[in-house]
Formats: structure tokens, C-alpha cells, sequence
């Protein structure tokens, strides 16, 4: 048997269990689809060909010896270009010759101890910064329904990767929205956890506690799994929330809930507005999920000004990572100022901004004693075009962002959890998604109503069309 690239994590990871295929079989597969859609995608800044196979090889050894399972044994999946993976450099966007780290990062660490394969790192934009995945150092990423357009960022390579059907799933991170805005363009499920639920390490901490870890998959079962495959803790981790069962909640009955559908973009300093393709097709989400027995009305929560509490920690955190820069002169001008704003507020306004949590947690936590979970659009718009943000001055950059993308980050200054549910597609054939948002440690409920809403709607039997990797099918 040889799988081919519409077999999603789970089905993989059983068929090798069972001796359906190997996993050498299914790396040089892989690495094959890689390699003939780089010209036309670019999602992968490091392929790991020799690496792979020799840990598939591996795989296929215990494979074929009696004893347990681990979950992922002999998958290959791919991870983000900010994630340390051993030997390999980490340059997160940037351009320059990078050195090879000595480690692997935590989350890595652990899909190797649940057996995957770790089959290279995707591309992202400079810092994970932008809603794009383009940059001199590595050219654009391009969406595969339409190579014209961007997959979204930062964490575009990997969705741009799971969406062509290049690897079951993937790591990407969020600090902005930056799983579920690819995945919302891609037509994908991105799950942005809990606050340390997939560790940050070797930070405890990412760009001040607003980035997270998270998954992009073509099923809620899949990116469930992965989760569970990356999830949890280095000792030093300040953020250590508790063990949760993700792929234990796929498929249970979340019962009737209340659900706010929330169309108000948060807080923004500059206009933006949801443009009337996306909207339709998230009252479209809020009305199917009515008709699933749960009570929907729109209301939005309390945001207030959180935007003031986003900026500094955003811009802190640009600032700390280009001073570890080894080619600060390479940076966008952008991300050079951006760190001369961080470095401004990061004293005073930063620590206030740090304080100002737990007030928005008590604020904004109390609409969940009316509500149970929330549906508000992942983007304002469909993905721009390629090169459209590219060539921006800061400024015009940030307005570009906030007209596109108001609605992923104020998730990320609460630390909480948001689903990613493909919400499907303008006139023009791009696609669209929302977020399933809830309060601390939410995960499985927000699980089970997405996993209800892809059994009604079966996203996941719809692919980017031609196949981009077509021709590589013989491999």
C-alpha cells in the first residue's frame, strides 16, 4: 500500500502501525512531493532529505519489532522555522548564514518522543512579524488554491504545506493570529492553545508571553493528535497548564451551548472593517451551528482598549530577538523599528501592560459566565495577493494588518485558546475561516464543536485544485 497525500495524520500513523507501508517509503514520498513544489509553493526554508530517512529507517526498526507503540512512529511532519531542531540552523525569517543549534527545542523534543519524523522547517516571515510569509532570505510562500496569493503568515509554510497535501500536519506558532490566519486562507484547522500548553522552550517565554505553539491540519482529529503529540512542559516553563486529552474530545457530544457570534473587530487605531464575503460565510458557521441544536446570538465580548496592553509586549519582544540578531543589518527596516518602539516601551508601559492581564482576564472572562464559547471571524478579508505588504513602509504595513487581520490577536494577550475552522470560500474561490474562542484551558470543548461542525460540513474532501503536486504522484 502507498498512501498517497490525501491520508491525513491518524490514517498514517495507523496504516505504518500496521504494516501497511513504511516509513522510508513514505519520507522518500514525501520529500519527492517537496522537492516538485518548491518552485511553485516554497513552503520549506531547511528539507531535512538525509536526516529523514535515516530516521524513518529507524522508525521501521521498531516498527517491525514487538513491544509498544508511540503514537506518531515514522510520520512525517514538519515544524516552523522558529522551533530549534538539532544540527539544524534556526534563522526564523531572517537573512544570513545561521549556525546549526546543539538542541532541539521542547516541543520538537517531544513529537521525536512520540516518533515522528521530522521532515524540515517551513518558511516564515522575518520574526513571525507579518500576516505574509515573503522576505529576501527565502522569496514568497504561495497559497496553493491560488499561487497568487499568500497563504497567510507567519506560519505560511506550514499551512501552505498541509494544504497541498505535502505532510499530514504541522507546528506552527501564534502571536497574532499567526496559526489561524494561514489556516483560515488555507482552508485548514489551526488550534492556538493555552499558554504553555505546547512549550516555547528554550524560552519560557515567547515575545512576552503572546506567542504560543500550536497545530495546522486538515482535520480536527488530526491537529487534535498533534497537539497531544507536542503538548507539555520543560521544568523551567514559568506557564505549566494542566494535562489535557485532545483527541479524547473529538467526537464527544459538547452538548447545547451558547454561543456568541461576535462580528465587532476589538480594538483597533486604525479603521477595519469585515468585508461583507467573509461575513456571509461566518453567519453561514453561526446559523449551521444553531441548526445543530445551540443557542446563537450575537454579542461580543468587553474587549476595551486592549490593544494598548498588545503593542508593548509585541513590540518588546521584536526588540529582545533582534538583539540576538547575528546580522542586524540584514533586518527589514520595518522589524528595525519596530525593536526602536519596543525598546521605548519597555520599561514602564510594558510592565503595566504585563500587570493589565489579569484585570482583562476578570473583565473579559466574565462574558463566559453567559456564553460558552465564541464565533468571530479568523480575518476581516480574504489572503492578499503576493507582494502586496511586501514593499509597505511600517506604518502602511500595520494598516494593511489591521484592515486584514483585526480579529486573531487579543487571544494571544489573554493566553487562551482559539480553533481555527475553515468557514469556506469568497466568489473567488479563496479561502475564508473563523475562530472558536474560549476561556482558560477550553481546549477540548472547543474541540468537540468544531470536530461536530466538520462532520456536518466535511472541509476536509475538499482539496486546491489542479493538485499542485500532481506531477509528483509516481513517486
Amino acid at each position: 500500500m502507498a498512501l498517497d497525500r490525501s491520508e491525513g495524520l491518524a490514517e498514517t500513523a495507523r496504516a505504518l502501525a500496521a504494516g501497511e507501508v513504511t516509513s522510508r517509503a513514505l519520507v522518500e514520498r514525501t520529500l519527492a512531493r517537496i522537492e516538485a513544489s518548491q518552485e511553485s509553493l516554497n513552503a520549506f526554508r531547511i528539507v531535512r532529505a538525509e536526516a529523514a530517512l535515516a530516521e524513518a529507517d529507524a522508525a521501521d526498526r521498531q516498527l517491525a519489532s514487538p513491544g509498544a507503540r508511540r503514537p506518531l512512529l515514522g510520520v512525517p511532519v514538519a515544524v516552523k522555522d522558529d522551533m530549534d531542531v538539532a544540527g539544524e540552523p534556526t534563522a526564523f525569517g531572517c537573512c544570513g548564514e545561521f549556525p546549526p543549534v546543539a538542541e532541539d527545542g521542547e516541543a520538537v523534543r517531544r513529537l521525536r518522543a512520540a516518533g515522528a519524523v521530522i521532515i524540515g522547517k517551513t518558511n516564515t516571515c522575518e520574526f513571525g512579524q507579518w500576516p505574509f510569509t515573503e522576505g529576501p532570505a527565502f522569496g514568497a510562500t504561495r497559497n496553493p488554491w491560488s499561487t497568487e496569493h499568500t497563504p497567510g503568515g507567519s506560519s505560511g509554510g506550514s499551512a501552505a504545506a498541509v494544504a497541498a497535501g505535502l505532510v499530514p500536519a504541522a507546528l506552527g506558532s501564534d502571536g497574532a493570529g499567526s496559526v489561524r490566519i494561514p489556516a483560515a486562507w488555507t482552508h485548514l484547522v489551526g488550534i492556538k492553545p493555552q499558554r504553555g500548553r505546547v512549550s516555547t522552550w528554550p524560552r519560557g517565554e515567547s515575545f512576552q508571553g503572546i506567542t504560543v505553539n500550536g497545530t495546522l491540519a486538515r482535520t480536527v482529529a488530526d491537529a487534535a493528535l498533534l497537539l497531544d503529540a507536542a503538548s507539555g512542559n520543560h521544568a523551567q516553563d514559568p506557564h505549566q497548564p494542566p494535562h489535557l486529552d485532545m483527541s479524547g474530545a473529538v467526537g464527544r457530544d459538547p452538548g447545547r451551548l451558547r454561543i456568541a457570534l461576535s462580528l465587532k473587530p476589538p480594538f483597533t487605531a486604525v479603521p477595519a472593517r469585515l468585508l461583507p464575503e467573509v461575513r456571509t460565510r461566518v453567519v453561514e458557521l453561526a446559523e449551521r451551528l444553531a441548526a445543530l441544536g445551540h443557542f446563537v446570538e450575537e454579542a461580543d465580548p468587553p474587549y476595551g482598549q486592549i490593544g494598548l496592553t498588545f503593542v508593548p509586549r509585541a513590540t518588546a519582544g521584536i526588540a529582545e530577538r533582534v538583539g540576538e540578531a547575528p546580522f542586524p543589518a540584514l533586518l527589514d527596516r520595518r522589524t528595525r523599528d519596530a525593536a526602536r518602539l519596543g525598546r521605548l516601551l519597555g520599561g514602564a508601559p510594558l510592565r503595566a501592560a504585563r500587570r493589565a492581564e489579569s484585570a482583562l482576564h476578570r473583565r473579559i472572562g466574565s462574558f463566559f459566565t453567559s456564553y460558552d464559547v465564541v464565533l468571530a471571524p479568523t480575518t476581516a478579508a480574504p489572503p492578499p495577493r503576493i507582494g502586496a505588504l511586501l514593499e509597505l513602509s511600517g506604518f502602511a504595513t500595520d494598516r494593511a494588518m489591521i484592515a486584514a487581520c483585526p480579529y486573531a490577536w487579543p487571544w494571544n494577550v489573554l493566553g487562551w485558546p482559539g480553533v481555527n475552522v475553515p468557514a469556506g470560500f469568497t466568489p473567488d474561490g479563496l479561502p475564508v475561516g473563523a475562530q472558536l474562542l474560549g476561556p482558560a484551558n477550553s481546549e477540548p470543548l472547543l474541540v468537540q464543536v468544531a470536530a461536530q461542525l466538520e462532520a456536518e460540513l466535511r472541509w476536509a474532501e475538499k482539496w486546491p485544485s489542479p493538485p499542485v503536486t500532481a506531477h509528483s504522484a509516481a513517486a
